[in-house]
């Protein structure tokens, strides 16, 4: 089964679908609300073969005070998650979600995101709280009291995963590394190349999660928890890498281990597994035949707008063909250049 997050308009759902049972049950006034929204855009989780609806979330921008919220939000621009319902199957889908409300914030240019939920989604809740959302009142309706749940985007707290995504770089060091291009889109989904088929987004954790795993003989206990990542996606045709190998994506260092840091095989699976593109058979063979084996945990930040070739970056002065583009560290300078070329969203980058 292939589910896909997708933008569609509420148009091309139906209310009848059993998957609104349970939101008509918890606000009377849904199936209204729903055909008013009839033009406008929505998120769907939707299976690529059966049809099936099992996700949907509903952004709208609002502008000023939100006075039905006690105590009252303040005067700002918002990101409303207006409506939010996941069928969970253990493929970390809420996380690629959040994800997507977390884009589409930057997108807009909202100062902060507000959510109401009722008390007893606590997993919901937990995954909102995770990445930096806190309860900041109630809203009481008809349909009971939900907790209102409020993201800032203008005060920051320091915690890489609170103040996901965005990235913090005083201080930090920056690092190009090359991922092979069967694994490129299946680890870094929203990173899909324009001349590669949707399809290649599956549904299981490791696309999912915003937290990745990158395994590779490469030094990669050079980098250090907060650094910068830059993946560089490396060509698919040999000989070719001038035009067809791109820097796509920005990541941040979560921690990064080495073999000797694994009690045994089991607790490296257990770690690398669910947030890494290769199956438990792969693992099993790495941990056996690699005598250098490095594992990087990554929270994967931003796809670039623009995905730069190599040949471009080249042309611009930006880099050089030595060192190696395999693991490469890049001065500050570099990487404000490649930002900038990527036309990653300078809301990102905090000094």
């Amino acid at each position: 089964m292939s589910r896909q997050l997708r933008l569609t308009k509420f148009s091309a759902l139906s209310p009848a679908d059993p998957f609104f049972d349970s939101l008509k049950a918890g606000y009377d006034e849904f199936p209204d609300w729903f055909a008013r929204k009839a033009d406008q855009d929505v998120y769907a989780v939707i299976d690529d073969v059966t049809g099936e609806l099992s996700g949907m979330v509903y952004l709208k921008e609002e502008h000023g005070p939100v006075p039905e919220v006690d105590p009252p939000l303040p005067d700002r621009k918002w990101l409303k998650v207006g409506t939010l319902k996941i069928v969970g199957r253990g493929t970390r889908l809420g996380e690629r979600v959040i994800k997507k409300i977390f884009d589409t914030a930057i997108a807009t240019g909202a100062d902060a995101i507000y959510v109401t939920v009722f008390e007893l989604h606590d997993q919901l809740i937990a995954l909102f709280e995770r990445f930096g959302f806190v309860r900041q009142g109630t809203k009481t309706t008809d349909n009971g009291t939900e907790l209102v749940l409020v993201r800032s985007f203008t005060n920051l707290t320091g915690d890489r995963l609170k103040d996901y995504p965005f990235i913090h770089l005083s201080g930090r060091r920056a690092w190009l590394l090359a991922i092979y291009p069967e694994y490129h889109t299946e680890l870094l989904p929203d990173s899909i190349l324009r001349n590669e088929p949707a399809e290649m987004v599956q549904d299981v954790s490791h696309t999912n999660s915003i937290h990745k795993v990158y395994i590779g003989k490469l030094a990669l206990k050079r980098m250090s928890p907060g650094d910068v990542v830059i993946f560089y996606r490396t060509t698919d045709i040999q000989g070719r890498a001038y035009f067809r190998s791109v820097v796509s994506s920005i990541c941040v260092v979560e921690e990064v281990k080495g073999k000797k840091d694994f009690a045994s095989v089991d607790a490296f699976l257990a770690y690398a597994l669910p947030r890494s593109v290769f199956s438990e058979e792969v693992l099993r063979g790495y941990w056996a035949s690699w005598k250098r084996l490095y594992v990087l945990k990554i929270t994967y930040n931003a796809a670039f707008g623009r995905r730069t070739t190599r040949g471009q970056l080249l042309d611009a002065g930006v880099m050089s063909e030595q060192p190696r583009w395999d693991l490469r560290e890049l001065s500050r300078e570099q990487l404000d250049r490649i930002v900038e070329m990527g036309e990653v969203n300078a809301r990102l980058i905090v000094d």
